[in-house]
């Protein structure tokens, strides 16, 4: 097993396999944390305070010059009598600012030569702080210009964009200014920050004692008068030690938004303090700072600050996690500072979220929106690593996990290996009504969605032109609800005035269900309101309704046949085999009946969890198959094997913590049940929004799907309506199961 190798000198005193001292890797572990957070914080908010702060400062000097171009003999006038320089000619000082006030600006907001842009406006606004006015507006603009000197543009910027490829491109002196502008910021931007931590310190004491007058053309006064009082003399002494800094401004920003909305004009420049202060709530106090030795200490004191392996994997228990889903990723998560070493085999290479699968299957969101890679997601856990491959079984005996020919030894082994579609005993009507697992699944069902309009387009015969145009669902649950109110709106209002020969409004969308009502998980009255926002949406809802038969013509519900080409089947799901693998018992629907802790009777190494799993953990009752319990499952195994390798005492049973049910039907309906909070309609469709969008994996992923909802949400326009499979015969509906 390949092992990571870290030098003697990187490891710490006390080794953390040895399980009487644990505690040198326990006070790490909230550091790491800390530091995690700090750095998610900014890598996620900094990028839009860069762009904001560029924007902010490009409109006020843009402004400026445009006013300037619209009367340009007032502007020669002021140029000559009401702030001359006095080594510079009037005309050429004219033509020199509105210059700079014109280009720099829209350099700023591109993000384009932003040193450049910021230094020239720098200069200007120095300028115009010493030759003509003194105003604290010109020393803020003057800090935040000076910032983006030394830090150049963020990650928002065509900066950002081309440096790769002009660091590596033949334009003469692009390598050697691209590795300057590196190196002036590694060294420049401590003593800057010092520099403005000294500044800030020396205003709020001035403010604070009420002198400093002489100094107005320095330091900022009036804008800081309103915190001036004992309390600031702390503050400014925290500063200009640099300790505690992220807190500090972070508490300054609050108390700059307090005074603006209590006695707005006690304070002038509120937008640009506060970013000011954001700058340093992101960055910290730099290196020269206590902060910064505080925080190099630790990193050479606990090396997995720094990003470096926090100990030696040779020799470690070896910890083999099955799926990468909701379960496996957080098992594998939770150990990442645990004297493990950890690997996650999946036969896909990617994590998916899948609760938003429906969507993909009905053009709202492309499969990258809920996808993503697993390598990406364990990038900076040194003690994971991550196996391609398909589990075939499991030799409990010798502890070893087969894949394919290959066979990896394990001490602890955590199946977190899902669920697929379960037809009831009728896998012959997989081919006529394919469900939602997987990617290929949604794509598939995207097709058959798509290729329905399309040959009901292509055809003259009426009658195969609504059957065509009829969509039947199996299952009311969760995602049969949602996945039937979303071709409904697709139908009715996202293809409108696409077609030439049909009306897509006039497909008919049927959803049915064997027991007395849709989404039995919830309370009566949110199942009957999610009914009446699907009947208004056009769906027909068939409760109490058996499915005897499927094939390519159609569906037979409780003896009636309803002439169907598209069916879709969210009615059931079956577990993965990891019970056959292991040789225990399982529940009727294969899922590996666990012990308290998770753990599989006779195999205490071996623990199961998620849909995988049969406990009875949430109050006596079966936990469900739902993303927060796999998770919650994943991260209760993480535990107990912790406790195991350190030598702790082992957790409490597995509780499951139900966090509630959400579903959606259509674009400002939904219904959620908290047990003590039920909601139905516009205010539980936001928050199922906000609740999915939390769950996903990535910035990048949350970002996308946001933008693709709202443009969905304000156009009528789903973003990704592609047909990836093969068009079958129209001739042949027996073909249409062949994608």
């Amino acid at each position: 097993m390949q092992t990571h190798q870290t030098p003697l000198s990187d490891r710490l005193a006390i080794p953390l396999t040895d399980a009487r001292h644990p505690r040198h890797h326990r006070l790490a572990r909230p550091l790491v944390y800390y530091s995690r957070s700090i750095a998610m914080a900014t890598g996620t908010i900094a990028p839009w305070v860069d762009l904001w702060v560029r924007l902010w400062l490009a409109q006020t000097f843009l402004v400026s010059g445009l006013l300037k171009i619209g009367n340009w003999d007032n502007a020669l006038a002021l140029a000559r009598y009401e702030y001359p320089v006095s080594w510079l000619d009037p005309v050429t000082a004219a033509y020199t600012g509105v210059t700079v006030e014109l280009v720099a600006p829209v350099l700023l907001v591109l993000g384009l030569a932003t040193r450049a842009g910021a230094l020239a406006l720098l200069s200007l606004t120095l300028i115009i702080q010493l030759e003509y006015q003194a105003l604290d507006a010109h020393l803020l603009w003057a800090a935040l210009l000076g910032w983006l000197v030394v830090r150049g543009a963020g990650a928002l910027s065509l900066d950002r964009l081309f440096v790769r490829g002009l660091a590596d491109s033949a334009l003469p002196g692009a390598a050697v200014l691209i590795r300057g502008a590196a190196a002036f910021t590694r060294y420049g931007e401590p003593l800057y920050l010092l520099f403005l931590r000294l500044w800030l310190a020396i205003a709020l004491v001035a403010a604070g004692v009420g002198s400093g007058e002489g100094l107005a053309s320095f330091f900022i006064l009036k804008t800081l008068a309103p915190f001036a009082g004992p309390a600031a003399l702390v503050v400014a002494l925290l500063l200009a030690a640099g300790l505690a800094l992220r807190p500090v401004a972070i508490a300054l920003i609050l108390a700059v938004i307090g005074v603006e909305v209590m006695e707005p004009a006690q304070l002038d420049n509120v937008h640009y303090l506060a970013l000011l202060l954001a700058g340093f709530a992101l960055y910290g106090a730099g290196a020269l700072s206590l902060d910064g030795l505080i925080g190099a200490r630790l990193r050479r004191r606990f090396s997995q600050l720094d990003a470096r392996p926090a100990f030696d994997l040779e020799g470690l228990p070896r910890v083999v996690v099955v799926g990468a889903g909701f379960g496996g990723l957080a098992c594998v998560k939770a150990l990442r500072h645990t004297p493990v070493d950890v690997t996650l085999i999946d036969r896909h290479n990617y994590h998916l979220f899948q609760p938003l699968l429906y969507q993909v299957a009905t053009t709202a969101l492309a499969p990258g929106d809920i996808a993503v890679p697993i390598r990406s997601l364990l990038r900076d856990q040194f003690n994971a690593r991550v196996l391609l491959g398909e589990v075939s079984g499991v030799d409990s005996a010798r502890k070893e996990v087969m894949i394919g020919s290959r066979r990896l030894p394990y001490d602890y082994l955590v199946l977190a290996t899902g669920a697929s579609h379960r037809y009831f005993g009728r896998d012959d009507w997989a081919p006529f009504a394919p469900g939602l697992k997987q990617i290929q699944d949604a794509t598939a069902v995207r097709s058959r969605l798509l290729l329905a309009f399309e040959q009901a387009e292509a055809t003259e015969d009426l009658e195969e032109r609504e059957a065509l145009l009829t969509f039947l669902i199996v299952g009311a649950g969760p995602t049969g609800v949602e996945l039937a109110g979303a071709i409904a709106e697709l139908a009715r209002f996202g293809m409108e005035k696409e077609f030439r020969h049909l009306d897509p409004a006039s497909a008919r969308v049927i959803l049915v269900q064997s027991g007395p009502r849709i989404l039995p998980v919830f309370p009566d009255k949110l199942s009957a309101r999610a009914e009446a926002s699907l009947r208004r949406l056009g769906v027909e809802v068939l409760t109490k309704s058996r499915v005897e038969a499927i094939d390519a013509g159609g569906v037979r519900v409780s003896g009636t046949p309803i002439v169907a080409r598209t069916v879709f089947w969210a009615a059931g799901v079956v577990a993965s085999p990891a019970g056959e693998w292991l040789g225990v018992p399982c529940d009727r629907s294969g899922r590996v009946e666990v012990g308290p802790d998770l753990s599989v009777p006779g195999l205490a190494e071996v623990f199961v969890v998620g849909d995988t799993a049969a406990s009875n953990a949430w109050a006596g009752k079966p936990v469900p198959g739902l993303g927060p319990a796999a998770k919650q499952a994943g991260h209760y195994a993480a535990t107990v094997i912790r406790a195991g390798v350190e030598g702790g005492a082992p957790p409490k049973p597995f509780r499951y913590i139900h966090l509630g049910s959400l579903a959606t039907i259509g674009r400002k309906a939904a219904v959620a049940d908290f047990g003590f909070l039920r909601l139905s309609g516009a205010l539980a469709w936001w928050l199922w929004g906000l609740v999915h969008v939390s769950f996903l994996e990535g910035t990048r992923n949350r970002i996308s799907v946001m933008l693709d909802w709202a443009w969905a949400y304000v156009t009528f326009r789903s973003s990704t309506r592609l047909i990836t499979a093969e068009v079958p015969s129209s001739s042949d509906p027996r073909s249409r199961h062949d994608d």
